[in-house]
C-alpha cells in the first residue's frame, strides 16, 4: 500500500539505523526560555531541562502552554526527550494560537502522560476550535478520509506492549515526523501511531510548536535536548 510505505520511509529515517544528527537545529539553549513564550508562574527552566509544573497551591484552570517563538512548522522531524511526574502532557505542532493572553493552543498533539494509556497517541486538541479528540490510539495505523470519518487501516503492535517499552518518572525519547498528510510518532525507537489526514477540513499543514501543562492534579514535566529538522 502506498501510503504505508511512505509511513515506513518516515520510520526508517528515524530509526537507529539513521540516527545521525545531521541537520538538526537546537529549539532550546539550556540556560533560560529565550524563543518560548508561556505562564511565567508555571514554566521555568531547571539543571538544563524546561520545566512545567503544578501545585496544588498553584494550579492552572484550563491546559496552558509554552509556545515557541521562532517560527512556525511545515514537513519536519522533532526529537526531544521528557519526563512526567503525575498528569498528562504532550507536544503540539503545525498548532494554532487560540488565546495568546492564556497561552491556549489547539492542533495536532504527540501526548505523553503518567499513565498507561495515552503515550505516544495523535490527539487533536481543541483549544476551543473544535479538535478531533484521539485521531489515533496508541498502535493503530490510520487514514482520516476525505469525509472525516476515522479508519483504522492496521496494527503496529499492542498497547501494553508499547507501554512496557515506556519508562516511569524517568527519561523517553520521543521523535514526531510530519510531510505532507503523513504524520508519525515513536517513544524510545517504538513506532505509536502512523496517521494519513485526508481531511481537509480540519488538516493542518503549518502553525507553532509548544509544550502542554494539563489542567488537573499537580504534576511536573520536564522538556531536554529539543532539535529539529526541515523535510523536503
Amino acid at each position: 500500500m502506498k501510503t504505508l510505505l511512505s509511513l515506513t520511509t518516515l520510520l526508517l529515517v528515524c530509526s537507529p539505523l539513521f540516527a545521525a544528527e545531521t541537520g538538526f537545529k537546537k529549539l532550546f539553549n539550556g540556560k533560560d526560555l529565550t524563543g518560548w513564550n508561556g505562564n511565567p508562574n508555571l514554566w521555568s527552566v531547571k539543571d538544563g531541562t524546561i520545566q512545567g509544573q503544578t501545585t496544588k497551591e498553584n494550579p492552572t484552570k484550563g491546559n496552558t502552554f509554552l509556545i515557541y517563538t521562532n517560527g512556525d512548522v511545515s514537513d519536519f522531524e522533532l526529537r526531544f526527550s521528557y519526563k512526567i511526574v503525575g498528569g498528562n502532557s504532550g507536544v503540539q505542532y503545525r498548532s494554532k494560537v487560540i488565546n495568546p493572553d492564556n497561552w491556549v493552543v489547539g492542533g495536532y498533539q504527540g501526548d505523553f502522560e503518567a499513565g498507561k494509556t495515552y503515550s505516544g497517541i495523535l490527539y487533536d486538541e481543541a483549544g476551543g476550535a473544535g479538535g478531533r479528540a484521539i485521531m489515533a490510539q496508541r498502535g493503530e495505523s490510520v487514514v482520516w478520509d476525505a469525509d472525516c470519518k476515522k479508519q483504522v487501516v492496521g496494527a503496529l503492535g499492542k498497547s501494553e506492549e508499547i507501554q512496557a517499552k515506556i519508562k516511569s518518572e524517568d527519561w523517553n525519547d520521543y521523535v514526531i515526523v510530519a510531510r505532507g498528510n503523513q504524520l508519525m510518532h515513536q517513544i524510545n525507537g517504538v513506532k505509536t501511531v502512523e496517521v494519513t489526514d485526508n481531511c481537509e477540513a480540519k488538516r493542518l499543514t503549518k502553525g507553532v510548536l509548544a509544550l502542554q501543562l494539563h489542567a488537573g492534579p499537580p504534576m511536573t514535566v520536564q522538556f531536554k535536548d529539543i532539535r529539529i529538522r526541515e523535510l523536503k
